[in-house]
């Protein structure tokens, strides 16, 4: 056998090896909101929200919009930004947030992922 495919724990993961983007194996936290309570935190990484268990209130500081999430709904988080949820009723709400984290080198990379986080689109059609 001279070829190998590298195995990882998700399912998207391809069956090669790339050098300048590495997919590394899921992360995965699960946490619960009880009734009442409100919990806030500033996003480390790119995450995925899935709501469990209860309809969750959601806010962020740089939105003017609240989100209402039913079960079974997933929500974007984007590194860099704070957020607040709350459950909605009298059930404890069970949360997963899910980062898949990809391995980046050299400074534009960096750049490019800090500017995407900001909420800038360096590709968007400018305003004359």
């Amino acid at each position: 056998m001279d070829k190998a495919c590298q195995q990882f724990t998700d399912d998207e993961s391809l069956c090669f090896a790339r050098s300048h983007e590495e997919r590394l194996p899921r992360v995965v936290v699960h946490f619960e909101v009880q009734p009442g309570a409100t919990m806030s935190w500033r996003v480390d990484a790119n995450t995925e929200l899935l709501v469990q268990g209860a309809r969750v209130w959601l806010t962020r500081a740089a939105s003017p919009y609240d989100h209402w999430l039913q079960i079974g709904e997933t929500f974007r988080l984007h590194r860099g930004e704070r957020v607040w949820i709350s459950a909605d009723g009298n059930v404890p709400a069970r949360l997963s947030l899910t980062t898949h984290p990809v391995a980046l080198q050299g400074r534009l990379a960096r750049l490019l992922e800090r500017c995407s986080s900001l909420g800038a689109d360096i590709f968007a059609p400018r305003s004359r």
